[in-house]
């Protein structure tokens, strides 16, 4: 029986899919809240499949994707990412890290089957409502921001959202010494001049 680990930090959403999956045939083998309890059942369940959720506390679904990818391991978990996000700098990101299925949460549900079944077999499935959902979102517009990392992208994101640094550690599972490091790398990266807020007032701007 195909083994599946669930990841999505809704617990509605985490308990429909798992009964959904079992109602499929697929054994269900861990369900997770957070990104990094997801990244160390994979490590110690070793499922055939994961379906992640993009958004998450701690990793996201691309984290996980990544860690997974740069693994010394033998065997590899094929990940699927169910996702709200449809722009297409984190889609191509995904392909690049080797995603065997990506699904639009909008649709997800008329399609995990077909997914499920063509992972298992060793093939690949994106969802058919890619083509008129993909946009190019606004890293894909602003190329000041294509030199940042998926990490900092997302730290500029919560910044925009006026969190503190403190509650950005805490959202990210990270330390607060490490929020500001990223912080750093992200006024050099897109030549912020100094001064106090300047990275909210520059984000603030942007968002506007």
């Amino acid at each position: 029986m195909c083994k599946v680990l669930i990841a999505d930090d809704h617990p509605v959403v985490l308990l429909g899919t798992q009964t959904y999956l079992n109602a499929r045939g697929f054994e269900v083998v861990g369900m997770c809240a957070n990104g990094l309890e997801a990244y160390n059942q994979i490590l110690a369940l070793r499922p055939h499949i994961a379906v992640l959720d993009m958004s998450m506390p701690g990793l996201n679904g691309l984290d996980i994707l990544e860690k997974l990818s740069q693994s010394k391991e033998t065997w590899k978990t094929k990940v699927i990412l169910l996702t709200m996000h449809s722009e297409l700098s984190l889609f191509n990101r995904a392909r690049e890290l080797d995603v065997r299925g990506y699904l639009l949460k909008d649709f997800a549900m008329d399609e995990m089957e077909k997914c499920l079944q063509e992972v298992r077999d060793g093939n690949t499935y994106f969802s058919k409502h890619l083509a008129q959902r993909l946009t190019f979102g606004q890293a894909e517009q602003d190329p000041a921001l294509e030199q940042l990392t998926f990490a900092e992208r997302k730290i500029l994101e919560l910044v925009s959202q006026q969190k503190s640094t403190r509650e950005i550690a805490a959202l990210l599972f990270i330390s607060e010494k490490t929020v500001e490091t990223h912080r750093s790398h992200i006024i050099k990266k897109l030549n912020i001049p100094p001064g106090k807020n300047a990275l909210l007032i520059w984000a603030m701007k942007r968002k506007d």
